[in-house]
């Protein structure tokens, strides 16, 4: 959530901020604006709400001429959506600031600034920020030395950018709790939330660390730690690939990433399985070792993540025999828990970035948990770069907001997990075979649920006047309805709720009626009767149902039911295979309802606040 783009170079930086915000648009924001450093000293900005391509209209109107600029796009959290509450903040026309985060403090330093003679003209805590830093240059003659006196002060999370008319080719960058990275050229040097805006200006990166500051100048990258001692960061070359100007032949990021799940499941299993076997790098080196010492598995993540974990839970304690409990981190962070012996705290993030769980991770060290493994997209991220051992997903750039092929690789990244476990804990040579086989057979599988593509796009006109929808599912399936559910809700504004179909006499049977569609994952697994009679409760009451059901199940439909047949998968896989046809019907039912599908409304990529 929220993008930072800076730069301070030789040559005008407009089209690179703009480019750079546009490439940041996947992380969610509703509104825009950048500040440049003009010729004659003056700092010039233009903000607009919606689109970047809004401001880029503004910029084409009133060109912003400058070698040194910052820009952002902002999600709303204090204040509500106006140019006035965008980014960049500008205090006495002279300190700018971006900011990514949330000032905890921020009412007490307003007042205390207030009394110092400053006026506020946004509702945002990040307009304390500029502010505090223009009174801290009263006391300092350096701009480096005031931003390190004014973030001294704030309680809360952020990465931010600092900006000083009297300090022209000079950028100041702070970061806690909000990831931030440098990017390094030839005669410039750039600043970013994430690497992705700068790959069309360079391929070097440095990425700061927590409680980092950096002074940043064409010619030179200074960084000091949190101790205030300067400190060298490793330089990275990407090799990372941003493919967000093209859709290909899809009218949608989404759906093009829901159709790039055969091969990011290929991606996600290449070179791990070697005989048979997890081969020995998978996790990290040394890391079979460290599994045989686990006797508990503690899972932590948030939104879609959190159902892979959910699915997780069921494969760990069914087939590796390891005790596994898994929590939101949100909650997580903020309770007094116990820490089994000998646990592995497991993380699961897209972005590697989501702020409560990169928070539970960090917690988890304090807590004495025995290792710590990630499950993540993003090689360069905090939580890779700060857990034991690391699972990378390789799902490759996924833009839509609504996570699809991101989820997918992560419920592989957790079998093979399972799979691992397993061959240290003694699991038998065919159920570790089984595994293996289901694996491969996989993007095949995925390939057939794919096919369903035209039945599901022609029943989601059924939904064009639904307001409410239930989700059912039986074990590992139960994740997996609750995952359908999030989607719908997130990119066709339909609410929907997921139950266990045992649950439905508990409750929510109250809420059964024609117009309430019951949407059913039906896979042909030992608790298939038990669905069956769940069903029939449905049916009983005048519900419609939408049954998607392994082609054996013998499911019949008629005027209550519309059944969707899936191509017969192992029961192993069958989580990740039902996936997709319901990612396929949120997404088709979001465009009879005409939303946003890639960025809907109020919602961000990578949720890097609390």
């Amino acid at each position: 959530m929220c993008g930072i783009v800076g730069a301070t170079s030789e040559r005008r930086i407009s089209e690179i901020l703009l480019e750079g915000l546009k490439r940041l648009e996947y992380r969610g924001y509703d509104s825009a604006g950048l500040a440049v450093l003009s010729e004659d000293g003056r700092i010039e900005s233009l903000r607009r709400t919606g689109k970047v391509q809004a401001l880029k209209d503004a910029v084409g109107e009133h060109p912003l001429a400058g070698t040194t600029g910052i820009a952002h796009t902002r999600w709303a959290t204090h204040g509500g959506v106006t140019e006035a509450n965008a980014h960049p903040h500008i205090s006495n026309d002279c300190i700018a600031v971006v900011h990514n985060g949330i000032i905890e403090n921020h009412e007490k330093l307003r007042e205390k600034l207030r009394g110092l003679g400053y006026t506020f003209t946004s509702d945002t805590d990040t307009e304390v920020i500029c502010h505090l830093v223009n009174h801290e240059k009263q006391q300092h003659s350096d701009l480096f030395a005031a931003v390190q006196a004014a973030v001294q002060q704030l309680e809360g999370a952020y990465g931010t950018v600092v900006m000083d008319c009297e300090e022209p080719g000079r950028l100041v960058v702070a970061r806690s709790g909000s990831p931030l990275v440098i990017g390094l050229g030839i005669g410039e040097n750039f600043i970013a939330s994430d690497q992705l805006a700068l790959l069309p200006v360079t391929r070097k990166f440095m990425y700061l660390e927590e409680g980092d500051m950096a002074d940043i100048t064409r010619t030179k990258v200074t960084v000091y730690d949190q101790t205030g001692a300067r400190v060298e960061r490793e330089i990275h070359e990407s090799d990372g690939q941003y493919d967000a100007g093209g859709k290909g032949n899809y009218r949608h990021f989404m759906l093009k990433e829901i159709h790039e799940q055969p091969a990011a499941v290929r991606n996600a299993l290449e070179g791990r399985l070697v005989n048979g076997k997890v081969a020995p790098h998978t996790f990290g080196e040394g890391s079979l070792d460290v599994l045989k010492g686990i006797e508990h598995v503690q899972i932590v993540a948030c939104g879609t993540s959190y159902h892979a974990g959910m699915v997780a839970r069921y494969w760990l304690e069914a087939l590796a025999g390891v005790s596994c409990n898994v929590e939101i981190a949100s909650e997580f962070r903020y309770r007094q828990s116990h820490v089994h012996p000998n646990s592995l705290l497991v993380t699961i993030s897209q972005s590697g970035e989501t702020a409560d769980t990169l928070a539970a991770l960090r917690l988890s060290k304090e807590l004495g948990y025995k290792s710590s493994l990630t499950i993540c997209n993003v090689s360069t991220s905090s939580m890779v770069r700060e857990s034991d051992l690391a699972y990378m997903t390789r799902a490759g750039t996924e833009i839509g907001v609504a996570s699809t092929k991101a989820f997918t690789t992560q419920l592989v990244g957790l079998m093979m997990l399972v799979l691992a476990f397993g061959q240290t804990r003694g699991l038998s040579e065919d159920k570790q075979q089984n595994l293996v086989a289901a694996l491969k057979a996989l993007p095949a599988k995925l390939e057939e649920a794919l096919l369903l593509s035209d039945e599901i796009e022609a029943l989601a006109p059924e939904f064009a006047d639904k307001f409410h929808s239930l989700f059912l599912g039986r074990g590992s399936q139960y994740p997996i309805a609750m995952e359908g559910s999030l989607k719908l809700k997130e990119i066709s504004y339909i609410h929907a709720e997921a139950y266990a179909a045992g649950e439905l006499k508990h409750g929510p049977l109250a809420l059964i009626d024609a117009e309430m569609p019951v949407i059913v994952v039906a896979p042909n697994d030992e608790l298939l009767e038990k669905l069956k009679s769940n069903v029939e409760e449905v049916r009983a009451r005048g519900g419609i149902m939408y049954v998607f059901a392994d082609k054996d199940a013998h499911f019949k439909g008629d005027e209550s039911m519309r059944v969707i047949n899936v191509s017969h998968c192992d029961e192993l896989i069958a989580p990740i295979v039902y996936t997709v046809p319901l990612q396929l019907l949120s997404y088709f039912v979001a465009i009879i309802k005409g939303t946003d599908v890639d960025q809907p409304r109020n919602l961000a990529k990578s949720v890097t606040v609390e």
